[in-house]
């Protein structure tokens, strides 16, 4: 008789071994949507960078062509969120409670960065800071405000 196969392993356990080896790209890889969207990221200094790469699914405006504003969004929660989860001393998953973004430019084809800035961090809300760009971190191509409802494990 054969061994049944092993359990998945729960989303919570993979985030908690990414963190515990400080692997940033595998607590990426851990979220079956970030992988869709084709997040990688990594550190640069002290900042949690959240690069999307360019792929034609991003593509919202086929004439520009232009990223659909749902992707640049989705950039942006994402970074906000693995923020939180990167720098929290838990690996508790962030409830959004709103998210509001700012569309400043046309994101181009290309690969697009994002980091998310903790500005208030309380005991049961957080709020955030975001923005995203593309060639230059001077001139992004969208930013954003998120809350956040955390709870400790």
């Amino acid at each position: 008789m054969t061994a049944p196969p092993p359990l998945p392993v729960p989303l919570i356990d993979r985030l908690a071994e990414a963190k515990r080896a400080g692997d940033y790209q595998a607590f990426m890889d851990a979220i079956p949507y970030a992988r869709f969207l084709g997040l990688s990221g990594g550190k640069i200094g002290d900042e949690l960078i959240t690069t999307m790469r360019y792929g034609d699914q991003l593509i919202g405006n086929p004439a520009l062509p232009a990223l659909h504003g749902g992707t640049l969004g989705a950039l942006l929660e994402s970074a906000a969120i693995f923020e939180l989860l990167w720098r929290a001393e838990t690996i508790v998953l962030p409830k959004t409670i709103t998210v509001t973004i700012d569309y400043l430019r046309s994101g181009a084809a290309v690969d697009t960065h994002a980091r998310g800035i903790v500005t208030r961090h309380g005991r049961r809300v957080t709020n955030v800071r975001m923005e995203a760009w593309q060639a230059d971190r001077a001139t992004p191509v969208a930013t954003a405000h998120a809350i956040f409802l955390v709870m400790r494990s």
